[in-house]
């Protein structure tokens, strides 16, 4: 078939990432050399160039949330969707798992009893972990307005904040309350996001490890 490249399953990320870098090139966008593994995978995940301007990290993001995976992090995610794309088997090799707990019926019946979201629910669960936890968040804005509020009230601290949710309704302003805070976070600016996305970040951050 005409246009048709046949290209071997092996070599289809790696030809996908040398037209990403050069596809970059040519639109003149700089990606940070530390940022650029993750930046790329989440380019690569939605084919849209304009995540390389809009992708925020706070100093050295990067180095702590790997950090916190070789001291066995768990990751908290708010879909079920963003917990399968997350590669599971790798995670485990550093000691961590992942969470979703918003399909879970005994949060569904708290959420409408106390007339709140199940994203409140779920993040409530999770603080109660007790373990290190990265949130890797592409869905819910209350997730991340939940987590600011306890952070807040002094009750939970966060030691990471992957904040990447799509969407219209409080999503950008929920995004900007950890953009100046002191929880460190790769969260991307603007509507744009996805539990796809929130995945492709996490496993860019496990991919560039030595289990």
């Amino acid at each position: 078939m005409q246009g048709i490249e046949y290209v071997l399953p092996s070599e289809i990320e790696k030809r996908s990432f040398a037209i990403i870098k050069q596809e970059l090139k040519e639109q003149n966008l700089v990606i940070p050399e530390k940022e650029a593994p993750v930046t790329m995978r989440v380019i690569h995940t939605t084919a849209d160039f304009s995540y390389a301007d809009t992708m925020r990290y706070s100093e050295n993001a990067i180095e702590k949330a790997r950090a916190l995976i070789r001291n066995g992090a768990d990751i908290v995610t708010d879909t079920n969707m963003a917990k399968a794309g997350i590669n599971k088997k790798r995670l485990a090799n550093f000691g961590g798992e992942v969470h979703c707990f918003m399909a879970e019926e005994d949060v569904a019946a708290e959420a409408k009893q106390r007339q709140v979201t199940r994203a409140v629910v779920s993040m409530e669960r999770a603080a109660k972990l007790n373990k290190p936890i990265i949130f890797a968040l592409g869905n819910a804005p209350t997730a991340l307005i939940c987590l600011y509020e306890m952070m807040e009230k002094q009750k939970f601290i966060p030691e990471f904040i992957i904040g990447v949710p799509v969407g219209f309704v409080n999503v950008v302003a929920a995004k900007e309350l950890f953009l100046q805070g002191p929880v460190p976070y790769i969260i991307n600016e603007g509507r744009k996001g996805g539990s796809n996305v929130a995945a492709a970040i996490v496993n860019a951050l496990l991919y560039g490890m030595e289990a």
